[in-house]
C-alpha cells in the first residue's frame, strides 16, 4: 500500500529537540562541575564564551573560554569536602530575533557545599542568564553566561536581583 504524496514542507526547526538539547547541556554542565571534570567543559562552551560573575561581596570577574572557566572553578571549590551543583529551575527561550542557532535561558541554581572539617553546610543560591549557540554539528553550547549571587545560607545573606 503506497502512501499518498506529501506536499513539500520547508525545513522547520525541531523546537522539542532544541529544547531538550539545551536542557541536556545545562545538566551536562552540572554533572561536570559535580564530578570536577574540567576537561568536559571544552565540549560544553564555545571557545570564546564569556562568563561574567557577580558574587556581590567580591569584585566582579569576567572569564573567557572553557579552559579559564575550569581554572577558576577548580581551585574555588577545592576547600569543599562536599560540593553539589543543583539546577532548581530553568526557563528557556528559543530563537531570539528569529535566530534559529541561538537561545537564551534563566537558570536558578544552588551550590550545596560543606568545607572540609566544617560541621555545617554553607549553601549558595544564584541565577545564570545564559546565551546558547547551536553549532554546525547541531549541538548547543554555552556562548555566554552571566551569574549573579542571590543568597547564602545558613548566614541568611540575601542579594536582590536586578530586573535584567
Amino acid at each position: 500500500m503506497s502512501q499518498p504524496d506529501q506536499p513539500d514542507q520547508p525545513d522547520q526547526p525541531d523546537e522539542t529537540a532544541d529544547y531538550v538539547g539545551i536542557v541536556r547541556l545545562q545538566r551536562a554542565y552540572a554533572d561536570a562541575v559535580d564530578r570536577r571534570d574540567w576537561a568536559a567543559l571544552h565540549g560544553l562552551f564555545t571557545p570564546d564564551a564569556v562568563i561574567t560573575l557577580d558574587l556581590v561581596t567580591r569584585p566582579g570577574r569576567e572569564i573567557v573560554g572553557p579552559q579559564a572557566m575550569g581554572e577558576f572553578i577548580g581551585p574555588a571549590i577545592e576547600k569543599y569536602a562536599f560540593f553539589e551543583f543543583v539546577i532548581l529551575n530553568t526557563h528557556v527561550e528559543l530563537y531570539p530575533d528569529d535566530d534559529r542557532a541561538a537561545a537564551t535561558a534563566r537558570v536558578f541554581m544552588c551550590e550545596i557545599r560543606q568545607e572540609t572539617g566544617a560541621t555545617e553546610r554553607d549553601d549558595a543560591f544564584g541565577l545564570y542568564r545564559d546565551r546558547y549557540a547551536k553549532g554546525s554539528d547541531g549541538r548547543w553550547r554555552f556562548a555566554q553566561r552571566r551569574y549573579r549571587s542571590m543568597g547564602r545560607f545558613p548566614s541568611g545573606v540575601i542579594f536582590p536581583l536586578d530586573a535584567g
